[in-house]
């Protein structure tokens, strides 16, 4: 087993350079993300007192699927999923480069 390796915090100033130490700040902020959208489709459904079912008929795709999609946990979703939700409750997915 390896031994873990600690920083000085000294070296450390902010949350992005802990993550970098580590090697996880991509994998951390990916994670972040989806958590994030999934959020936010929850509560645009909420508002507008859409059920799984009927959300899951006007994507067009299963209840097990948006079950996923909805998944802070599930990573593996595509942008056009992520995108049909979006438009099913009247919104809109933004992805950029930074």
């Amino acid at each position: 087993m390896t031994e873990p390796t600690f920083c000085d915090p000294s070296d450390l100033a902010t949350l992005d350079d802990v993550l970098d130490a580590e090697g996880i700040r991509e994998t951390v902020t990916l994670r972040a993300v989806k958590s994030v959208i999934a959020l936010q489709l929850r509560q645009a459904m909420t508002e507008r007192r859409m059920t799984l079912s009927a959300m899951a008929v006007e994507m067009d795709t299963s209840r097990a699927q948006l079950n996923r999609v909805l998944d802070p946990e599930e990573f593996n979703v595509t942008l056009e999923t992520l995108s049909r939700a979006a438009k099913v409750l009247g919104r809109g997915l933004k992805v950029e480069l930074v």
